[in-house]
């Protein structure tokens, strides 16, 4: 080992989720994370299981015996301490989130109550047992580092000619969701000026991959275009969304838990702008091309505009200069090796998708495979 190699033992929420299990697969994978100086001895995956929460996802990391999975909620503030304490835990990555937007407006009370009243939850927590530790820090140390993932949509909206958000635009949230992450973000904010804790905030653009709930457009779409299926767009299909293949997220959310500056906030986006009725159309025309049997005829005759969304903010962007430039990470996918990727894995899994189809995919025990326990 190289003499300059950080050891770690990292605490990731939300793990078994959609952005979670990517950035679990991307801590366990030694290859990435020697190239950052980094060994990490044990993951500890905290995640409540709720719908969006898929045990298969961590399949390929269910023989790995730094993974230890734990089913919880991170508003138990006594099982936080408890995993804190037994695993030595050195830093944590926070992604727990009901994300929804169409969820927050039919009740809000479950991103109050995950997102915000959660994240406090951890954030005390983890000062109490670092303050406990004792460990004197040292610049680049990662002892004590928390990572806070929130989102674009706490900026609000953009028009047309606006420029992308970046990490000094003014919050402005528009929907119940953006507005239990903003609250959730100006805490990990005051953690870090009122008790020294070392956050680093994140606020990523639209992600997209394989392993999506089928609630979010990507994988809806999809999923329709393989059934058959009308596919709904809301409004007139003109809201524009930076994308993001879910690795890249991972990659970069990494890379700022070892080479960020605490107290600094980074965005994360994907420099690819595009319409929702563009995206959807991208997605015929690829399933077209790699299984052309689901889709025949034209995607026209396919697109059906629904109501829109109240309150549906018209553009998001995000300028990641500040990532790129100071922490040296950069997208590895454009949109088009993205998009591929993503819908050859929904082909190639059907399974996964019945399994969410048919609600079987939330009764899987657990207990049935390795570095898994209650």
């Amino acid at each position: 080992m190289h003499p300059e190699t950080k050891r770690v033992s990292i605490l990731v929420t939300g793990g078994a989720g959609f952005i979670g299990s990517s950035l679990v697969r991307t801590i366990l994978n030694r290859e990435f994370t020697r190239g950052l100086g980094v060994e990490v001895v044990k993951l500890v995956n905290l995640d409540k299981l709720t719908y969006s929460g898929n045990l298969s996802n961590l399949d390929e990391v269910a023989d790995d015996q730094r993974h230890i999975f734990v089913k919880g909620d991170i508003c138990d503030r006594r099982l936080i301490g408890d995993l804190l304490k037994d695993y030595c835990i050195d830093a944590v990555v926070h992604l727990a989130a009901e994300s929804h937007v169409d969820r927050s407006i039919d009740d809000a009370s479950a991103f109050i109550e995950t997102n915000v009243v959660g994240t406090h939850c951890l954030l005390e927590e983890f000062r109490l047992y670092i303050a406990r530790r004792s460990i004197p820090r040292s610049e680049g140390d990662l002892a004590g580092r928390f990572i806070h993932v929130s989102t674009d949509e706490v900026y609000g909206s953009l028009d047309e000619k606006d420029p992308a958000f970046n990490e000094t635009t003014p919050y402005a949230p528009n929907s119940p969701y953006s507005a239990s992450k903003a609250a959730s973000d100006h805490f990990a904010r005051a953690y870090y000026h009122t008790f020294g804790l070392p956050v680093i905030v994140t606020n990523c653009s639209n992600n997209y991959g394989p392993r999506q709930f089928p609630e979010k457009l990507m994988p809806l779409m999809i999923c329709k275009v393989l059934r058959g299926e009308m596919l709904p767009v809301y409004g007139d299909g003109r809201n524009v969304r930076d994308w993001l293949f879910v690795d890249d997220h991972s990659r970069a959310l990494l890379t700022a838990l070892v080479r960020g500056i605490p107290g600094e906030c980074y965005a994360i986006g994907g420099r690819c702008e595009m319409r929702n009725i563009d995206i959807v159309r991208a997605i015929f025309a690829t399933v077209k091309e790699l299984a052309p049997d689901y889709a025949a005829g034209d995607v026209s005759d396919r697109i059906t505009f629904v109501a829109d969304r109240p309150g549906h903010d018209q553009r998001y962007a995000i300028d990641s200069t500040k990532i790129e430039r100071h922490l040296g990470w950069s997208p590895f996918e454009d949109f088009s090796s993205g998009l591929r990727k993503t819908v050859q894995w929904y082909l190639d899994n059907s399974e996964w998708i019945k399994a969410i189809d048919d609600g079987t995919y939330r009764g899987e025990r657990l207990g049935r495979k390795p570095g898994i326990q209650r």
